[in-house]
């Protein structure tokens, strides 16, 4: 029979801990409606009582599924439970559960409460007493449970089995610091579990040695049966265990799946790609391409060697199916690639071509080229699919953009502010109509490509919805020559997102090469037809 394991997400309390990250409202409420449906069993909203926004968050139950928990501090040294204003707030908080954080380091009890080890212990019954007796689950969060345990084993163990013995469903080992190594997770769990069950404990691991996730697979292995982490990993300094990425290995490979269960259900794991995505887009930052399993690139290949034999069985290549998680594989081509990178993408681009086709060959040639003039199609595949159709399949004029002029002027506006304006016109060819647009922007590509995108006479409905959402620029070389390589990223309103390229010595030339492929490219994947 399978042991359960139990997921603790604390995205919205440790993971909004992360630099540069600050959630509102319907942010958090999202989120929390997210990890609910995916099957996470516990959500940790906040911290009742410490913000405005985290009290707003708690006026109503945010979960249906999933256990709402809120997170607060055991009762301060010297006060009783009664008159703590902190357990007030955690008791009167509308939550399934209450996550206490505790000191279990001696060092940390002296240093940082300043009060005695035994009172704190009394301290950690009393809270864990006064939310049970509320009818409450508790967890405790036994903070840097692994560093108190390595200075003084018998003080860490004592702090476990106070919560324990108090009535605590979860006693939850941290690993605050992130610098604990698997090896030691795995003997000191095993050492706990004499004195706690392992069905109540619970892993914390922070990612400052890049090695949560492999701490908290430790844990499991040494018995415990929960784990907390973050979607993405995100979290204080380098992060917190990802749940995505644990969910994957939990699910798919064979010496966790045979043994253990978690919440999320096989549909959902197909889903697992678009939950990590749809987070990073309330982050509005662009997902991780390198990322374990949802990545871009989790699944993609670029070698020509490895190409030739993931086309005759992906398993050569692959240690789990990219469609078991929703992610997709990818055959790169670059100045690397043979041809039967070439051939496994126009196949995924849906153009049919001979393997034996001159054209085909050519269309590599130029790649190739391209790429030694600085383009890199790997990270383009929808600039890719242009030049490709261009060479099989063709692709429609839909515009001939004649002329454009970008100014920049830094003057002072009647405020007498002194402020840098852009402004770009455009001079288009739509069918027999010649239009000319302008448009101002916060830059001068921003101003280029509104003007671009004002006018476009009948193609305008197919690209009302285009926006573009991330703007990487590369210099290539040095010197007053230098090559720039603009990479842009855009989406529309189906969440459908492409990648186009531009290379030139100007750059303001290579952002118009990118923008100007990703609007041809949403009007081909919109089926628009030329107009007169």
């Amino acid at each position: 029979m399978k042991s359960r394991v139990h997921l603790f997400d604390t995205t919205l309390r440790d993971g909004a801990q992360t630099s540069g990250i600050d959630f509102s409202l319907e942010d958090k409420c999202l989120v929390a409606r997210m990890l609910d449906e995916f099957g996470i069993d516990y959500v940790e909203g906040g911290y009742p009582g410490a913000n405005p926004l985290d009290d707003a968050f708690f006026a109503q139950k945010r979960t249906r599924r999933a256990a709402f928990t809120a997170f607060g501090m055991t009762k301060r040294p010297g006060v009783s439970v009664s008159n703590d204003p902190g357990i007030a707030a955690l008791l009167a908080a509308s939550a399934d559960a209450i996550c206490y954080v505790a000191k279990s380091w001696d060092y940390h009890v002296h240093v940082a409460l300043g009060t005695t080890l035994e009172e704190n212990l009394d301290g950690i019954r009393r809270s864990v007493e006064a939310a049970v007796a509320r009818g409450r689950e508790v967890l405790v969060d036994c903070e840097h449970f692994f560093d108190g345990y390595k200075a003084n084993p018998d003080y860490a163990r004592a702090c476990a089995v106070a919560a324990s013995e108090a009535g605590a469903r979860w006693v939850v080992l941290c690993d605050t610091n992130g610098g604990t190594l698997p090896h030691e997770i795995e003997r000191i769990v095993g050492e706990l579990t004499a004195h706690v069950p392992g069905d109540r404990l619970g892993i914390h691991a922070h990612d400052d040695t890049g090695q949560a996730v492999a701490n908290s697979l430790a844990a499991v292995r040494a018995g415990v049966r929960q784990i907390q982490g973050t979607l993405n990993g995100i979290g204080e300094r380098c992060g917190n265990a990802n749940l995505i990425t644990l969910i994957g290995t939990l699910k798919l490979k064979p010496d966790y799946a045979d043994r253990f269960e978690i919440g999320v259900p096989d549909a959902k794991l197909r889903e697992l790609t678009t939950l990590s995505r749809a987070f990073d887009e309330v982050l509005n930052r662009a997902p991780n391409r390198h990322a374990p399993y949802v990545g871009a690139s989790a699944f993609a290949t670029k070698a020509g060697i490895h190409a030739s034999a993931l086309m005759k069985d992906p398993r050569t290549y692959e240690h789990v199916e990219p469609e078991a998680v929703g992610n997709r594989r990818r055959v790169l081509v670059s100045d690397q690639a043979g041809k039967s990178n070439l051939m496994a993408e126009l196949a995924r681009f849906g153009i049919a071509a001979d393997r034996d086709d001159p054209r085909v060959d050519r269309l590599l040639a130029e790649v190739k080229e391209r790429e030694a003039r600085g383009f890199a199609y790997e990270a383009a595949d929808a600039s890719l699919e242009l030049l490709a159709r261009r060479h099989l399949g063709g692709v429609p004029n839909y515009f001939d953009v004649q002329s454009f002029r970008v100014m920049v002027e830094r003057r002072h506006n009647a405020l007498g502010e002194l402020v840098t304006v852009s402004e770009a016109t455009v001079k288009v060819r739509v069918g027999d109509h010649v239009v000319f647009s302008a448009a101002e922007g916060n830059g001068p590509v921003n101003a280029l490509d509104g003007a671009l995108r004002k006018d476009l006479g009948g193609y305008q409905p197919f690209i009302a919805d285009l926006e573009l959402v991330d703007f990487k620029v590369r210099i290539l070389n040095g010197g007053t020559g230098a090559t720039t390589r603009v990479l842009i990223e855009s989406k529309d309103g189906d969440e459908n997102r492409w990648f186009t390229i531009g290379v030139s010595e100007n750059i303001i030339d290579a952002s118009f090469q990118a923008l100007m492929d990703s609007i041809v490219y949403k009007l081909v994947k919109s089926g628009a037809a030329l107009v007169a």
